[in-house]
This record gives structure tokens, C-alpha cells and sequence, in this order.
């Protein structure tokens, strides 16, 4: 085995350190009453409702309008997009089309100190901007509105190749017809992309000048699916909503479980880190320690998946479900790093050299290690797009339903991708780079017999 220079302990060991004091307590700055944040902790996590509690609104249209399904839907659309934007996927959406009401149940905000619901749903509230820009950047040229969109709607062509596609039509008003017409023509064979708020959502090319104000997007070289192709013209359709949407009523919602389960978890977390400790160091003595040094390494990478560790990202919203993922992937890291250490002592009861055995153990335990993480990964991605935000199976298992399990599929992803990064790849550079220690030298030390 190739030795890994003793340093190299030292440095990965400082390293997970500094990302485990930052991702639970954060970096902050103080000026007299401003506190500005240059990393998130734990206390920036943005919790679910089912933790902290939140709001509960009913929209519906102002002026007395009589809304059309279609423009429900569009309503809808841009609600959703504007919480996942937010990385709120802990809500329920509910849209009555008989009676044009909307209900939506969000938590609040990490930094929420007032509690007030009726500023909590203003940004939810006011009227989206769709605009069509020119290039596929956000400073990209203005060149039409949403206002100028008569209507978005889904049909299906036949190519000339037989093929038959799944398309979004775009029909414009007299006056955006003209506008369109200049568009295509500056913009052939470019990218006019399509944003709500700050968000793009379409990037088609320009393949003729088009001057009818009538148009398709085809989805590119892949197509459209028929939900994808359906959201799409449903947030068009939302940037041309003839009216303004008006709160209904408005009110709190009371957590399930509340802020003291959560900290009985909190303080109920630290003792089993602290049982692991102890029972990895007495069963497996430094490649113990060295795995719970790793197991660290890869719990502070899960807290800033959830936290927004930098402040560019906002906090992902954490539930119980989503607890229970992160839990569930630590003790997949754990089984790991158990594997690694027995594999390891395994060799050493053969009687080769402290080197030898140490590659040896974890090469052959590897594989073991992959299989059964891979197999965590592929359920975790597919619980993440079936029951993420933009779910098709809303309608069979309810809203709250999927927002729950798209919690638990997103951080148990997390952690077990992080238990790779860590219990994998960090935890055999650590053992590698300590075992060249003099005074760590010895095979007891490993797991292997008395001399």
C-alpha cells in the first residue's frame, strides 16, 4: 500500500472540524442591532409545519372576476413556482374551481420574529411578471410581456419525419403580434427565453420569423411530456392573467409536533453520537475513531444541505420525514465504515503487515459499500421526482402527502451521496495517513491479535 503522507490526518481532520462548528452555529457579524450572515446554522433552517407551524391563506381573483379553470390552473402554476423558488416544499396548494378560491399552507420563514400571516403571503399575492427576453440570461432585451399573450395552450404536431410531438402554442394579442414579428426577426436562429419573476422558465430557438402571433414550443430535441408541457403553458397562461388576486382570508397554523419535540430530538441526537463514539472506539479503536471523525464530516454536509449554507441558497424546509431521512443515512454511514473496520481485522487475523491489511480491508469492503448505497440512492431520486413539488401522483397520495416524502427523499439522498464523500473516500485517507503514526503502529490498535 502507497502511504499517505501523516500530515494528511491532521489537515482532513482540521477541515471536518471547521465544517462542523460552521454548519451548526453558523458565521455571523454584528453592527450595533444588523446582524449579517456570511454562513448558515442550524439556526437558519427554514422548519416545516409540522415542526415550527405556519400559515394558512385563500386567494381569489379581485374585482369580482369570474376565472376560467385554465386560469386557475395558472394561478396555481405560479404560486408553486414562487415556494419552490423559495425552497419551500413543505406547503399544500388546494384550488376550488367551482367557487375560484385558492388555499395554500406554507411554514414560515427561518427569521420569522413577528409572526404576522399577513405579511408572510404578500409575495404569494402579488401579480407575476412574465417577460420574453432576448439570449438566455436574465439581462437579456425586453421584447414582449406577459400581458401580450392572449393565451398558451397544449396540442400535438406530426413532424415531417411522422413523428408525433407534444407541443405548447402561444397565441398573442394584435398588439404583441407586431412585436413578436420584430422579435423573430432580430432573434432567428437565437434564444428568446421566457421568465417569470426572476426565474426562466422556457429557452426556445427561433427557427423562422413568425409573424401571425401564432407559435409553438416544441421542448427541443427531447419533447415534451404532456405534465411538462401542461405546466409550462400554465405559468404562460399565469403572466397573462387578466386579474389581480385577492387575500381571502388568512390565519396561523399550530405545529403537530412543536419546537420542544424538537429540541427533546436535538438533545436525544447528541446522546446517540456520543453511544456511536464510544461503541465505534471500544469495538474498533482507531479505525473507530477515525470513522466517527468521518461520520461528522458527513452529518455537517447534511445540515448544509438543509440549512442554505451559503447565503446565495435559501434553506431547504426540514420535516419530520426529513429528520428521519438524515437519521437513516447516518446509519448507513455508520454500517460503512463497520464493514471497513471488520474487512480490516479480518486481514489482520491472517497474520500479514498493519499496511497490507488496512489496503486489503478496504478494497474488498468497497464493494459491499457501493451496492448497498446505490441501492439507497436510486429509491431516494425516484421519491424526489414522483413526489417532489412538480409530482404527477398528487392527486392519488394529496399534497401534504408528497411534500413529506420528497423530504425524506431529498435529505436521505443527501446524506448517503455524503457518506461517499466522507465515510468512503475520507475516512480511508485519514486511516491511510494515521497508521503511518509511529505510536499508532501497533496491530491491537486495528482490531488484530495480542501479541
Amino acid at each position: 500500500m502507497k502511504r499517505i503522507g501523516k500530515w494528511v490526518f491532521f489537515v482532513v481532520f482540521a477541515l471536518i472540524l471547521c465544517l462542523a462548528y460552521t454548519s451548526v452555529f453558523g458565521v455571523y457579524s454584528e453592527y450595533g442591532d444588523y446582524t449579517i450572515t456570511y454562513i448558515k446554522g442550524i439556526n437558519d433552517i427554514r422548519w416545516g409545519i409540522d415542526i415550527k407551524g405556519g400559515v394558512e391563506a385563500v386567494f381569489a381573483p379581485a374585482d369580482g372576476v369570474d376565472a376560467t379553470d385554465d386560469q386557475m390552473n395558472a394561478v396555481k402554476s405560479i404560486i408553486d413556482l414562487r415556494l419552490v423558488n423559495q425552497n419551500v416544499t413543505d406547503y399544500e396548494l388546494y384550488p376550488d374551481f367551482s367557487n375560484d378560491r385558492i388555499t395554500v399552507r406554507f411554514p414560515w420563514k427561518s427569521d420569522e420574529e413577528n409572526y404576522d400571516p399577513g405579511e408572510a403571503i404578500k409575495e404569494l399575492a402579488s401579480t407575476a411578471k412574465m417577460v420574453f427576453r432576448g439570449g438566455s440570461t436574465q439581462d437579456g432585451e425586453e421584447l414582449l410581456t406577459g400581458s401580450e399573450v392572449q393565451r398558451a395552450y397544449v396540442s400535438s404536431i406530426t413532424t415531417d419525419k411522422g413523428e408525433h410531438r407534444i407541443v405548447v402554442n402561444l397565441e398573442f394579442s394584435e398588439e404583441g403580434k407586431q412585436k413578436f414579428k420584430d422579435a423573430t426577426t432580430k432573434y432567428v436562429d437565437q434564444v428568446i427565453s421566457i421568465w417569470m419573476d426572476d426565474t426562466c422558465i422556457s429557452a426556445p430557438r427561433v427557427d423562422k420569423v413568425i409573424s401571425d402571433g401564432n407559435c409553438y414550443i416544441n421542448g427541443g430535441d427531447d419533447g415534451f411530456e404532456a405534465d411538462e408541457a401542461t405546466a409550462l403553458a400554465n405559468k404562460i397562461n399565469a403572466g397573462a392573467l387578466p386579474f389581480n388576486l385577492k387575500i381571502e382570508s388568512y390565519g396561523t397554523i399550530s405545529p403537530s409536533l412543536g419546537t420542544y419535540a424538537l429540541q427533546a430530538m436535538g438533545i436525544a441526537s447528541l446522546a446517540a453520537l456520543c453511544f456511536i463514539f464510544l461503541f465505534m472506539c471500544i469495538m474498533y479503536r482507531v479505525p473507530g475513531f477515525v470513522a466517527f471523525i468521518a461520520l461528522l464530516g458527513q452529518l455537517s454536509i447534511s445540515i448544509m444541505a438543509v440549512s442554505g449554507y451559503f447565503t446565495i441558497f435559501p434553506s431547504f424546509t426540514m420535516t419530520i420525514p426529513g429528520i428521519a431521512g438524515m437519521i437513516l443515512s447516518i446509519g448507513m454511514g455508520v454500517d460503512a465504515n463497520i464493514i471497513t473496520a471488520e474487512r480490516i481485522k479480518d486481514e489482520l487475523w491472517t497474520g500479514k503487515t498493519l499496511d497490507g491489511c488496512i489496503s486489503n480491508g478496504t478494497k474488498s469492503s468497497l464493494s459491499a459499500i457501493i451496492d448497498g448505497n446505490i441501492t439507497i440512492i436510486i429509491v431516494a431520486v425516484i421519491l424526489i421526482l414522483v413526489f417532489g413539488p412538480a409530482n404527477i401522483f398528487s392527486s392519488f397520495f394529496g399534497v401534504s402527502t408528497t411534500g413529506l416524502i420528497y423530504a425524506f427523499g431529498y435529505t436521505l439522498l443527501v446524506g448517503v451521496i455524503a457518506n461517499f464523500i466522507m465515510g468512503v473516500f475520507a475516512s480511508r485517507l485519514m486511516l491511510r495517513s494515521v497508521s503511518g503514526l509511529k505510536f499508532l503502529r501497533n496491530k491491537r490498535l486495528y482490531g488484530g491479535k495480542k501479541k
